[in-house]
């Protein structure tokens, strides 16, 4: 490869960062770098897949479970970086929102997020952090308001992972004529 902004996946395709509408990208590379990528940078008590928190989003919304099983789906090709972090990388967001934006256009979705999806995420966040994290840190739940999801962690594997993503997709997608 010559251009520097390019990344090989695992499908063979490639992911020019700059231009990500011209990425042959699969819905396979998505599933397969989300299974493989651990939530909160690895500091939680046990590998827990991006994927898996994706299926329990899209498990979480009455409408939407499309739009929420892609709600990370960028972090398949930049990663999961934490929160504060991404804060201080403005241009990281840009090229992530960029990437987004380009998957969930693939995908017939909207590029704005349903609002649904966006407090799906935060309640399936305030359920992970009780099960994942040290005890007090998910206390935030209380001051805000925020009632966690009713989720289990299943520490999937990444293969599981992978397999229930797909399988997810198939499901949502079949009821929106989609397919992968």
């Amino acid at each position: 490869m010559t251009n520097s902004t390019t990344i090989m996946l695992h499908s063979g395709a490639a992911m020019d960062f700059l231009d990500p509408s011209s990425s042959e990208f699969t819905l396979e590379d998505i599933a397969h770098g989300l299974s493989n990528l651990c939530r909160y940078t690895g500091q939680c008590k046990k590998f827990y897949s991006v994927a898996e928190h994706s299926i329990l989003v899209s498990e979480t919304v009455v409408n939407f479970g499309l739009e929420a099983l892609l709600h990370d789906a960028a972090e398949a090709f930049v990663g999961d970086l934490t929160r504060p972090l991404k804060q201080l990388l403005p241009e990281f967001k840009v090229i992530e929102n960029r990437i987004q934006n380009v998957i969930l256009k693939r995908f017939g979705i909207s590029e704005l997020m349903p609002q649904q999806v966006k407090e799906a995420d935060i309640r399936v966040l305030a359920a992970e952090q009780a099960q994942l994290m040290p005890a007090g840190l998910s206390n935030w739940t209380i001051e805000t308001g925020v009632v966690p999801a009713l989720v289990q962690v299943r520490y999937l594997s990444p293969k599981s992972a992978k397999e229930k993503y797909l399988k997810r997709f198939a499901e949502l997608g079949r009821i929106k004529g989609l397919s992968a």
